[in-house]
């Protein structure tokens, strides 16, 4: 789960916005993982939603719910916690087919709010992402404006 409500953006044209829905918590997982992607450029695409899914902060009813998923993403413990691969020390060697691995994921406590630093945690990464977005829209601007000289023509 991502935030997906009041998430501030850029429009089409060129002003930001505020827009809610699950395009908003798309873009933002999508970071998540090509962050932790660039972290472990190995990790096979599996190991990447694994690694985001066990160290998501679970919110409701222990496990996956259909109102939180595997639960609300903490892009500081997929990029820092020490997650085994799918399938070692499991509960599931020799189980059925399909089952999903048991894992877990240990990362630092942070805070007594309550909800073990996932606030402070999910603003820094909102932060990150904003920061990469407005680097991103610099270099695109100055390519677009070009804020080199033109170039020289001789006659």
């Amino acid at each position: 789960m991502a935030p997906a409500v009041d998430i501030y953006s850029t429009s089409i044209d060129g002003k930001y916005r505020k827009g809610t829905g699950t395009s908003d918590a798309t873009a933002i997982v999508a970071g998540a993982a090509a962050l932790v992607r660039s972290k472990y450029p190995d990790l096979p695409a599996a190991e990447v939603a694994h690694r985001l899914t066990a160290t998501a902060v679970d919110k409701g009813p222990p496990g996956r719910d259909d109102e939180y998923g595997y639960g609300v993403l903490d892009l500081v413990a997929a990029l820092t916690a020490d997650v085994p691969p799918v399938g070692f020390g499991s509960a599931t060697a020799g189980a059925p087919a399909g089952s999903r691995p048991v894992t877990t994921a240990v990362a630092e406590p942070a805070g007594d709010d309550g909800d073990g630093g996932a606030t402070a945690r999910g603003w820094a990464t909102l932060g990150v992402i904003v920061a990469a977005g407005g680097a991103w829209a610099l270099v695109a601007r100055r390519r677009r404006h070009g804020d080199d000289p033109p170039p020289r023509i001789s006659r």
